[in-house]
């Protein structure tokens, strides 16, 4: 039988996350001929792009990761975010697994800039399949309700606390705070002293978003920050631009403080406690007028995490989610209802089965 040609189109090397547990089923599986893209990749110093190849992708080749600048010739094609170039493709079945869910609303953004393009999109709850069912932008394209792919490592147990905590020098019998805003819109101006003052008797990990390191859309000053003030902290690490993937963080943590970040979003998944720091979200938009969320970040999860608007509140909040009130337990269980499906470890297993199912049914869909 032939093989299928597959190729995990990544984009940004931190997509990668995403999609992990699905490259561990297909690299496997012999009926597949797997290949990997890394395109987007860039740097920006003094108002100049560079291309920018991270060590890791010498990593991945050594576990057997082929990398190609191809882009026709590929039955399936899996995407982390909508293509700009989608008809450079072919007739391919192309899938969307996006990189990072949260609140934020680019996804249906970019929707709206893909007509003319069938993607057959993967989603983590109900919420998104109402949502992008609901948007005026899906066209041609399909909705498929499996759950978040990327969230099977956690609840397979593939990471152990104690080994990612000793890893960076912190201390396993202390609790830890996880923080881990985004680039934009980010609480990281405003909290960046006191996440540190008001942590001193916890295990601090601060994970950046990538493009907080990249100077492209975001300054290099967000993570010069935190290079600044990590070294003043033995009880605080930053985590270097390199490690990608948050999951082992999600596990060594006890609690998470974020925005709008997708990590926030996860992290409820988790039976386990955040921290939102709420902004101005009437006042945040695109240059177009177009709000930068879907959800005021506000509202978000309202009832199950507790919400601060000053750095000054954020002892108060973290002893909050340390002991959370049944009613806290009630109204988060209730969201991990409505946002996530089948939190069981299997999202990347129904994602293939129903992947190969597409392919029987429908063969190359793109219309490029």
């Amino acid at each position: 039988m032939q093989k299928i040609r597959l190729l995990f189109r990544i984009g940004y090397a931190y997509h990668k996350a995403a999609f992990d547990p699905i490259i561990d089923l297909l690299l496997t599986n012999e009926n597949y001929d797997v290949w990997f893209s890394l395109d987007m990749e860039k740097i920006k110093y003094f108002f100049l792009e560079f291309p920018y190849r991270s060590r890791i992708i010498d990593e991945w080749k050594k576990l057997g990761y082929r990398f190609t600048t191809e882009t026709r010739g590929f039955d399936i094609v899996i995407s982390g975010d909508t293509l700009r170039n989608a008809d450079a493709y072919g007739k391919t079945l192309l899938i969307f697994l996006n990189h990072g869910t949260g609140i934020k609303n680019i996804l249906y953004r970019n929707l709206a800039r893909a007509k003319g393009h069938k993607y057959q999109i993967f989603v983590e709850g109900q919420h998104r399949v109402d949502s992008l069912n609901n948007c005026e932008h899906l066209g041609q394209s399909e909705v498929h309700l499996i759950g978040l792919p990327k969230l099977d490592y956690y609840f397979q147990g593939k990471y152990k606390r104690e080994e990612v905590l000793q890893r960076w020098g912190l201390d396993p019998d202390k609790k830890t705070l996880l923080f881990a805003p985004t680039y934009k819109p980010t609480c990281m101006y405003t909290i960046k002293d006191d996440v540190f003052e008001q942590t001193r008797d916890l295990n601090l990990i601060i994970k950046l978003h990538p493009y907080s390191w990249m100077g492209k859309y975001a300054p290099h000053k967000q993570h010069r920050i935190f290079e600044k003030r990590v070294k003043k902290h033995r009880h605080a690490v930053l985590l270097p631009k390199e490690e990608f993937s948050i999951l082992p963080y999600y596990l060594a943590s006890d609690c998470i403080l974020s925005e709008a970040s997708s990590t926030v979003f996860d992290y409820l998944a988790f039976e386990k406690y955040g921290i939102v720091f709420d902004l101005p979200c009437d006042k945040l938009n695109h240059s177009d007028g177009q709000p930068l969320l879907e959800i005021d970040n506000r509202e978000f999860l309202k009832g199950a995490f507790p919400h601060i608007d000053s750095g000054t509140k954020l002892r108060d909040a973290v002893e909050t989610c340390f002991s959370p009130s049944q009613e806290m337990k009630q109204k988060a269980d209730d969201y991990r209802q409505r946002y996530f499906y089948k939190l069981d470890g299997k999202a990347s297993e129904r994602f293939v089965s129903r992947m190969e199912q597409l392919f029987r049914e429908g063969g190359h869909e793109n219309g490029g």
